[in-house]
């Protein structure tokens, strides 16, 4: 029954967020880059934090990996097989960049250099990738207000 609710509930907001972003003229890059990345997120979201509580660390850290690497590589060829087209020039300049950044800073911060504990995240760093995801999803806002100006 969580399921079923969970997974309702993500396409409710992400059907309901879309119309809102369509309606404000908001590009389909931002729609993706945001709303619907959170929206299809929430059912890993949601797993992640069960396991987590149930201190299960690997399986959290497992999941999301898993999810990312899942979305990376099948999500987004899939639409390129089916119907190859070329995409917004922001991907490769401002999007890939941070991906890869934010990447490169989880790699960094799970190999940690204390003594026999690899792959455990501190708050402060914790804290780091947060700041780094909310100051991207400011980048974008900034982006979409100077555009619609």
């Amino acid at each position: 029954m969580g399921a079923v609710l969970l997974i309702a509930s993500s396409r409710i907001l992400v059907w309901g967020a879309v119309e809102v972003a369509v309606y404000f003229q908001v590009s389909d890059l931002i729609i993706g880059l945001t709303i619907v990345a959170i929206g299809t997120s929430l059912p890993e979201l949601a797993t992640t934090i069960a396991v987590a509580r149930k201190k299960e660390f690997d399986l959290a850290v497992g999941n999301i990996i898993g999810s990312n690497m899942f979305n990376i590589l099948g999500v987004m060829a899939l639409p390129g097989l089916i119907h190859p087209d070329t995409f917004d020039y922001e991907v490769l300049t401002r999007d890939y960049p941070v991906m890869i950044a934010l990447t490169l800073a989880l790699i960094i911060f799970s190999i940690a250099w204390r003594k026999g504990k690899t792959g455990i995240l501190s708050r402060f760093e914790g804290g780091l990738l947060l700041v780094g995801y909310i100051s991207y999803m400011i980048w974008l806002y900034t982006d979409l207000v100077s555009a619609t100006v």
